[in-house]
Formats: structure tokens, sequence, C-alpha cells
């Protein structure tokens, strides 16, 4: 049954592998075996988590919501280990702009960044995973995909969008053998979520809306992504898995 997990020899890319839950997600699966190259702006915290997680890793620094240097991006993921079969779009940023105050830049680097590149660095590397017929796209979903949330109307757009997204995209590849699915993190702790942590009331209370009654911790993740990684979905496509502790079924 092991086997069913197991990612030993292949190659991944991260993107927003610098910290949070991509980070983790890029450490995991180095673990486990697979060549992972980490993508992030930040380049030191880039070396911090390529010396952290050993194994076979690379990192490229690159500003991803820069849509006119994707193709540069792109022939560096696939530089050191050749065309990564699996994508794993953590990157993403939160303005969190109430509706009143959303402005366009706010717009465009929310949408842009975790919406747009999600697909685009995906069709870019397709033409690889069809050819080997077999990849594993996951994307990055979010409480907002299914609620909407005081000062979220940006990034809910995008999460909600990114629902919508890996629904198409399994649609247009999972014939190929390239399947999409998203997860779904409640609240962990992460840079993106530091002011929900940093306000224990708030914290509590967010814990208290799941139905296991905490909040999530990074290794949380590991099981779900490995699942989604894997042969073990083999025939799970264009589903989201919420990893929230029950949040939404409340």
């Amino acid at each position: 049954m092991t086997a069913l997990f197991d990612v030993t020899g292949k190659v991944v890319c991260v993107t927003g592998a610098s910290s949070g839950l991509g980070r983790r997600a890029a450490t995991v699966l180095a673990s486990a075996g697979a060549s992972v190259v980490g993508v992030a702006r930040r380049a030191e915290d880039l070396e911090n988590w390529k010396q952290e997680a050993g194994g076979h890793t690379a990192a490229v620094s690159a500003d991803l919501s820069d849509r006119a240097k994707l193709a540069k991006t792109v022939e560096e993921v696939s530089t050191p280990f050749g065309p990564p079969q699996i994508l794993v779009h953590a990157a993403g940023i939160n303005t969190r702009q109430v509706a009143d105050e959303v402005t366009p830049e706010g717009w465009d680097i929310t949408l842009t960044l975790n919406l747009t590149i999600p697909f685009f660095l995906s069709k870019a590397f397709v033409p690889a995973m069809r050819e080997k017929g077999w990849g594993r796209i996951v994307n990055f979903a979010s409480l907002q995909t299914e609620r909407a949330f005081p000062g979220g109307i940006s990034y809910g757009a995008s999460k909600g969008g990114i629902g919508q997204l890996t629904r198409a995209m399994a649609e247009a590849w999972s014939e190929d053998g390239i399947n999409t699915n998203a997860l779904g993190p409640g609240f962990f702790p992460t840079e993106l979520t530091a002011a929900v942590f940093g306000d224990k009331e708030r914290a509590e209370r967010n814990a208290a809306q799941t139905c296991i009654g905490r909040n999530g911790e990074l290794e949380d993740i590991d099981g779900p992504l490995l699942f989604l990684c894997s042969e073990a979905s083999s025939y799970v496509t264009g589903q989201i898995l919420m990893v929230d502790g029950g949040f939404t079924a409340k």
C-alpha cells in the first residue's frame, strides 16, 4: 500500500516554497524522494529552505506576478532535473482590502498570482507531462473558495476561480493522464494568516468553528498532499479536498 503514495524519482515544482504551506509542501515532497524545484520571490528564504530540506532540491528565485518573465521561469524550473511531472501551486497573496477600498493594482496582482499563473504555468508544462502520459497538478483553494470573508473580495474571487479552474483543467487534461485537484486549507499558522493567529480570541473562534476543535498544524497538509501527488489519486480529478478540520462542514 505504501507504493500508492510513492513519489520517489518524480520531478516536482512547488511555487511559494519560501514560506508557509508552500515551504512545507516542498519539504515533504523532497523528504518523500522527489526532486523538488522550489520557486519564490525571496532568494535568501528559498536558499534557507533548500538547506533545510536537503535531498534533491533546487531553488528558482522569480517574481511570478511578472507574467512577462514566465517563459524564463519555465526554463529555469526545467533546468535542474528536467520538466516537472508534479506541479504544486502554493504561491499566493491576500491584500485584505475591503470592497470599498479595493484598488485596481491590488485586484490585478491578486488575480494574477492566485489564479492566472497556476493556469499558464501548468499549460507550459503540460506537453512534457502528456508525452510521459502522467502528471499531477495541485492547486491551492481556500475556505474562501466556499465562503465570503470580510476584507476578502479580491482574494475570494481568485480562490473561487481556482475551484472552477481546477475542474476545467481536469476536463482538459485528465484524458492524457494529467490529474488536476486542489487542496483547500483551513486556518494554518503561516505568513498569510499571521494577523489571525496574532489575535488569540479570533484564533480560538476559528478553532471552535471546526468539527475537530482546533486550527491546522503544518503537518496536517502532508497526507492530503502526498495523496494528490501520487498514484493513490489516479481516479481522482477535478476535486477540491478541504483540509480544514471540518470548518466548511458546519
